[in-house]
């Protein structure tokens, strides 16, 4: 017998379906610091991340019709402020594509340099690194790596192709391990 799911906060999101302006504070105030977290680590920016996250509640709060239940209402408000980050990298026109901005992993003497996939890293140094790559490069790692989503999902948010999306993550990847290499050095 399936039994479904219900959300630990169905009683405030009911009421924030009444408009009920306390339930949406208190929805807020649960989910404000992860959902601000979530765009600073795609625009990079503290104000535009602010931004996104109060859009992102007043559009949530404004479709929360929408939300049917079948997953976790975090997840589903995240995918509303993954979106509404990447749209202002979009509009800064930041985020070309790899095609146009073609980095190549090069050292210095001009060859290609080889990492092993086994390098351990500290959080903190993968983070440096997101910081310093490009925007086209920091938007797929930071999906991936550091929200959870997987290729598939990343190829749908930004509306691009999974073989596309495998690329550049594989180059992202590549230059994030010569940046961390580098600032070892």
């Amino acid at each position: 017998m399936e039994t479904a799911i219900k959300d630990i906060h169905h009683d405030l999101i009911e009421a924030c379906r009444q408009n009920d302006r306390a339930a949406q504070i208190e929805i807020y105030d649960l989910y404000y610091r992860a959902m601000y977290n979530a765009s600073l680590r795609i625009v990079n920016d503290t104000a535009e991340a602010e931004d996104v996250m109060q859009d992102s509640f007043i559009e949530a709060f404004g479709k929360i019709s929408s939300y049917r239940g079948e997953g976790a209402f975090g997840g589903w408000l995240k995918r509303i402020v993954i979106n509404n980050s990447i749209n202002v990298i979009r509009k800064r026109k930041e985020m070309i594509s790899i095609d146009e901005a073609e980095i190549d992993v090069r050292d210095d003497d001009g060859g290609e340099k080889e990492y092993s996939e086994n390098l351990f890293c500290r959080l903190e140094e993968i983070r440096d690194g997101v910081k310093k790559l490009p925007e086209a490069y920091k938007t797929i790692i930071s999906l991936h790596l550091l929200e959870g989503y997987d290729h598939q999902e990343i190829s749908e948010i930004l509306n691009t192709t999974y073989g596309n999306i495998r690329t550049r993550y594989s180059r992202a990847k590549q230059k994030l391990l010569q940046i961390i290499m580098k600032s070892r050095n």
